[in-house]
This record gives structure tokens, sequence and C-alpha cells, in this order.
């Protein structure tokens, strides 16, 4: 799913321009990453749950030369589909 396919299902449900479509679907992305970043999830009751999960700094392995590498801490978002979205998947 793209940002465009958003706005182009927004622009056919509302009859709307594209500019106003694009701006919506723009709107929309930036509400749910605000919420992720201040509140640390984000539910739609029948989509499912978006969430912050921490990771620690580790070390690794370059595939390409075997070399350990040290991987920084980082965040990262995780999905739990909803019950009702794996019923209908």
């Amino acid at each position: 799913m793209s940002k465009a396919f958003i706005a182009s299902v927004i622009q056919e449900s509302m009859h709307c321009t594209g500019v106003a479509a694009n701006r919506a679907a723009g709107d929309l992305i930036a509400a749910i990453v605000a919420e992720l970043k201040r509140e640390g999830g984000f539910t739609l009751p029948s989509f499912g749950t978006f969430t912050v999960h921490k990771l620690k700094a580790r070390k690794a392995l370059n595939p390409r030369t075997g070399e350990p590498v040290k991987v920084k801490a980082r965040k990262t978002v995780r999905f739990k589909a909803s019950p009702n979205l794996r019923k209908s998947v």
C-alpha cells in the first residue's frame, strides 16, 4: 500500500480532487506518525495495532566480509493484526 493508493481511495470515496485527496492522505500518515511518537502506539480497532519497540545495541557480522560490526540502539515499529483482519484475509 502506498500514499498514492490511499489518496485514490479517498478521492473515489469523497468525490474530491486529487490534490485534496493527496493532502488528506498525507495528513493521515502524519497524524499516525505523531501518535506513534507521542504515545508509543496506535490502534485501528478493526485493522490492528502499531507499537514502537526499542532495540538494544548489539554486535553483528558483515555478511560480505565476516567482520564484526556494531549496530546502534534504535526504535522500530511493529504491527499486530486484529482478529477481524486475520479472519477476512
